[in-house]
């Protein structure tokens, strides 16, 4: 009973972070192309890099982000009010620090970076400027709202995130129009307009947090166990995210030393598409996380290894279904979205979501392992590896400069992190290898080789215009949607999927 219960809550909390998620991606799509046009492609690429600079430093902010994550999951199931203030108002305390630490050294080593190293055309440096300041008070904001929201993901309430997603959403589409009428410097215009939207969405989240949960309202205390309990799990996932600072903003510096900002626009636009279209699996992994680690915590572990498999599973499908579109028909969809798309978009496109795809194979795995705490031989190895991908892309880069090169390292490093991960999740939480073969990499397999061939083989023999566009894309999740339904499920999920769609039909009916 248990068990089913949890399994309701987890599909009506992705149920409502899909619509926040869909309502989103809409408003994100609509936005973007504007956004490129008013800024134009030199502007779009200076906003991304050197907003880059700053959440270069963040990966000090995620490692903690995780752990506050992890504890607070954990710590849910002794249903201890006063442990759980102790651990909220120690993990604030620590961000507190961090959003300090931050600060300092995004205003020595990141600001000698921007002048020193940086291509940035000598007009635009001003901007620039504005820029670099404004992503620093938007990350100092973001760091202290981090207990905050990790409360409300430990306590479920996703319907949080779809309602205060419609806020944000207008007050998006408000930034696109002031940044249309503007007549004034429009790249130091948009920097400081987001600025406004995150403080007005994390004041609202930490509202919202203090009202509901008593856990949350913060008292001084310095709990020196919970505090070295807190920073050793911490200081493990460091390397991790460190690992991660490298990967994204690490080769986002390494393009605009070699290449300048049009590249990085390239990326920029990429990244977007990949962060929307990941988006979708991340929502069912936020909430299926949380069940992850309290299943650990009292030792459900046949619970938890069903769990690790279905979102694993579930995760690539979502991501697969939405991204297939975009990897048979590139260039023509980027040129539908955004009329004039920057050199290079479409090939770094089409890996980086392939990079996502073998991401959310590999999400779970993370989640799994960070539950037992026991992370510093995982964070280590993992950290390593994804840590060579800045090193060899530059080697790469130096012998053809190609800026495909850094994306296919990333991917390289990705497909192997994949494996490491799962002998780690076999031995932190006894997941069985054979069940994960069977129960995830066979039916993924299936998918991804079967589903493409007749949309592609339709899309090379049409005449490429808006209508082949249309035609295709549907085709793509009508084919997708029928192989995952046949090859990708298992006899017990088909059968749950048409109980669904009888009682939908006559509740509709009705």
């Amino acid at each position: 009973m248990s068990q089913a219960f949890d399994n309701k809550r987890i599909a009506k909390n992705t149920i409502l972070l899909y619509f926040r998620m869909i309502f989103l991606l809409a408003i994100s799509l609509f936005t973007s192309r504007i956004i490129l046009q008013s800024l134009g492609i030199e502007d779009y690429g200076i906003y991304n890099v050197v907003g880059g600079v700053v959440a270069m430093f963040a990966f000090l902010n995620n490692a903690m982000a995780g752990a506050t994550q992890r504890f607070f999951s954990f710590d849910m199931s002794s249903d201890d009010e006063k442990v759980l203030n102790i651990t909220f108002s120690t993990s604030l305390i620590i961000h507190l620090i961090i959003a300090f630490i931050i600060v300092i050294l995004s205003e020595t080593i990141g600001l000698w970076f921007l002048y020193e190293k940086m291509v940035i055309p000598i007009e635009r440096r001003d901007a620039a400027m504005w820029v670099f300041q404004c992503s620093i008070l938007v990350m100092f904001v973001n760091i202290i709202s981090v207990p905050y929201n990790a409360a409300i993901i430990a306590h479920e309430k996703m319907g949080v995130f779809a309602y205060i997603s419609l806020l944000e959403a207008a007050l998006k589409l408000m930034i696109v129009y002031f940044l249309y009428i503007s007549p004034f410097d429009k790249l130091k215009i948009y920097a400081i307009l987001l600025l406004v939207v995150s403080l007005i969405i994390r004041f609202v989240y930490s509202s919202y947090s203090n009202r509901h949960f008593e856990e949350t309202h913060f008292h001084w205390v310095w709990n020196t166990n919970k505090i070295k309990e807190m920073g050793m799990f911490a200081s493990w996932s460091l390397i991790g995210n460190l690992a991660l600072m490298g990967v994204t903003q690490g080769l986002n510096m390494l393009l605009n030393v070699f290449f300048g900002p049009a590249v990085n626009a390239a990326r920029g636009i990429a990244i977007q598409v990949q962060g929307a279209v990941q988006q979708f699996a991340n929502n069912l992994q936020t909430a299926i996380n949380p069940q992850i680690t309290k299943s650990y915590a009292s030792n459900d572990l046949a619970y938890m290894h069903s769990l690790i498999c279905k979102g694993a599973k579930f995760s690539f499908f979502m991501v697969f279904l939405l991204s297939l579109p975009f990897l048979v028909m590139t260039d023509q969809t980027l040129v539908l979205w955004l009329k004039t798309p920057p050199a290079y978009a479409a090939n770094f496109l089409k890996i980086i979501l392939i990079v996502s795809m073998i991401d959310s194979l590999s999400n779970p795995l993370n989640n799994a392992v960070n539950a037992s705490g026991k992370i510093r031989s995982y964070q280590m190895t993992n950290g390593l590896l994804m840590l060579m991908v800045l090193p060899v892309s530059y080697l790469a880069l130096k012998v053809d400069l190609n800026p495909s090169l850094v994306f296919i390292c990333q991917l390289t490093m990705t497909a192997c992190a994949l494996f490491f991960k799962l002998l780690f999740a076999k031995r932190r939480t006894q997941l069985s290898l054979g069940l994960y073969v069977r129960k995830v990499l066979a039916p993924v397999i299936l998918v991804a080789i079967i589903s493409p061939i007749l949309p592609y083989f339709l899309y090379i023999h049409m005449e490429h215009n808006v209508k082949s566009l249309v035609v295709t894309g549907i085709l793509c999740l009508f084919s997708t949607s029928i192989v995952i339904y046949l090859l990708g499920l298992e006899k017990s999920e088909r059968a749950l999927i048409i109980s669904k769609l009888i009682s939908l039909a006559h509740k509709i009916h009705l």
